[in-house]
């Protein structure tokens, strides 16, 4: 028999420890369970936002941003059933779980461009997104939302106040429009909406800080929307607030000194928008004092905001127009205008009471202070109510209609000048034309008889005749004289030649009488005497050469008035 061998038994050793083979796997897994700890430790609720369109948005890739931040990221996009509108589901972060409230707004961020602004260009390289405006803080946590169409104007942690505005119209205002204070961008027109019944239009606008602090109790708001063409009193006026307005439409405010007095208006206080700057300036006016004036003729072209003015200036405006026709009474229909006079503008005492105001009007009235209508511009026919002191008018008393005085009126500017017309005709026809037209023809015809009459041709005959006689006597004259004109040169000389020879003769005398004898004074008298004779001869002959006529007519009746 063979022998078996016996085989040793294989010793199995077991070795202690991970393989390093395990290493890598095990490190990737603590790595994604860190990874995916910290996701849920930075993920927030899962939000939906509906939109009504999914235009620029991406499942995956949009983004929620706040301030360019990430907040969240589009997960899904679906379609309505109803086909309407599109829901966004967004896988927001943990950061963002306070601010997902119901103050809370989404809108989508793209490339916009418009009238009154543009924005997201810069979305044309990197993608739309969607952007969150949390809101006031302290609201209640929300899910659900729907997205803005539009984005908001006014972010909720831009400083500032929120004013509301009414008017009866809603002109080119629009959202977006700017608020303007002093031709200075200050604000924006959030929105607007009808009142109750659509009796008018409520704006709300939010003015930046620091310049809602400028908005008092008493400011005024206007439409400063467009281009203002005013045909008034003064001329053409043209206003221009600012290009945007012109295109986007605009509101502008202004707190005169004396609404600086006021208390500063709060949040969400409503104000009246005002048409133009002028109704608004009117407005402001505190002491107005209401008067009524009837006008018995037309009233075209008198509106509604028309000036009452005295002396030329603005004093008042015109409140209402209105036709009072009585069927009953049988009086024929007048117009009733109704007026508010600023007291601000007439009274330097700010308080004037209301007895001493009534005696005044009495003695103005009295004085004869009248209202008459007048053309304030003839293109386009505007008129205006004018306080003047009519000096011709009649006496008439205060009187008064429901409490509120009542001031005569006078016609005036085409009412005046149709009866001064009127007047003027009946006057004229007033007068005897046909008597006054028979004497004239009469006198006229008397005037042709005496002309060619017999008696005045006769008469210019015989004056014919006796101013030839006389001219054929001036003629004989002339010839007459001029003989004698002739000699009286000769006749000069010869006396003179006898005045030389007696002064010689005086001289011997003197030598042989001496100087101081009776004979030599007489002489020498005598002597003077012929000199003087001889200038006189000299002087006349030269004076009849000049004016031979002087024989005929004496010296002082000469032509040339020689005396």
């Amino acid at each position: 028999m063979k022998s078996v061998e016996t085989v040793p038994e294989s010793e199995v050793r077991r070795r202690r420890g991970l393989s390093a083979v395990w290493v890598i796997p095990i490190v990737a897994a603590l790595i994604a369970g860190f990874l995916g700890w910290r996701a849920l430790q930075e993920r927030g609720p899962t939000i939906t936002i509906t939109f009504p369109t999914a235009d620029g948005l991406t499942a995956g890739q949009t983004k929620v941003r706040h301030k360019a931040v990430d907040l969240g990221t589009v997960r899904a996009i679906t379609l309505s059933e109803d086909l309407s509108h599109v829901t966004v589901t967004v896988d927001t972060q943990r950061q963002a779980t306070a601010h997902l409230t119901d103050h809370a707004r989404f809108w989508v961020v793209r490339a916009r461009l418009g009238l009154n602004n543009v924005s997201g260009l810069d979305t044309l390289l990197s993608g739309a997104y969607i952007e969150i405006d949390p809101g006031e803080p302290g609201g209640r946590s929300q899910r659900n939302y729907v997205g803005l169409d539009e984005p908001p104007a006014i972010r909720s942690d831009e400083p500032g106040r929120t004013f509301l505005l009414t008017s009866p119209r809603i002109g080119s205002i629009s959202s977006g429009s700017p608020v303007f204070y002093r031709d200075i961008n200050v604000g924006e027109v959030l929105g607007y909406d009808l009142g109750p019944q659509g009796s008018n239009v409520t704006f709300k606008v939010f003015v930046r800080a620091p310049f809602d602090d400028y908005v008092h109790e008493d400011t005024q708001f206007w439409n400063a929307s467009g281009l203002a063409v005013d045909f008034g009193a003064t001329g053409v006026s043209v206003r221009l607030e600012s290009f945007q307005a012109l295109l986007s439409g605009g509101v502008s405010f202004d707190t005169s000194p004396e609404a600086e007095r006021s208390p500063k208006a709060a949040a969400v206080r409503s104000f009246p928008l005002y048409a133009d700057q002028a109704t608004a300036n009117t407005a402001s006016q505190r002491r107005n004092v209401p008067f009524i004036t009837h006008f018995d003729g037309t009233v075209r072209g008198l509106a509604v905001g028309a000036p009452v003015e005295l002396f030329g200036i603005q004093v008042g405006v015109v409140r209402d127009i209105r036709l009072h026709f009585d069927p009953n009474s049988g009086t024929a229909p007048y117009v009733v205008v109704r007026c508010d006079l600023q007291g601000d503008r007439v009274f330097p005492d700010r308080d004037v009471p209301k007895d001493r105001l009534t005696e005044a009007a009495r003695r103005l009235v009295a004085a004869g202070l009248r209202a008459e209508l007048r053309s304030a511009n003839l293109v386009t026919g505007q008129m205006f109510v004018a306080l003047e002191f009519a000096s011709d008018s009649q006496q008439a008393e205060l009187k008064f209609e429901d409490g509120i005085m009542v001031l005569p009126s006078v016609s005036g500017g085409l009412d005046r000048i149709i009866s001064n017309v009127s007047q003027l005709t009946r006057s004229l026809a007033s007068l005897p034309l046909q008597q006054m037209t028979d004497n004239l023809n009469s006198i006229l015809v008397g005037a042709n008889k005496i002309t060619n009459g017999d008696e005045l041709r006769q008469a210019l005959q015989s004056l014919t005749a006796t101013l030839e006689g006389v001219q054929d006597l001036v003629h004989s004259a002339d010839a007459g004289a001029a003989p004698a004109l002739k000699r009286l040169p000769e006749m000069a000389q010869g006396l003179q030649a006898t005045i030389d020879r007696a002064t010689r003769l005086l001289g011997s005398m003197d030598t042989g009488y001496g100087s101081n004898s009776q004979f030599n004074r007489d002489l020498q008298r005598m002597m003077g005497q012929l000199s003087d004779t001889a200038r006189s001869l000299r002087l006349l002959a030269d004076y009849i050469d000049q004016h031979p006529d002087a024989l005929l007519r004496g010296r002082n009746a000469s032509p040339t008035g020689e005396k």
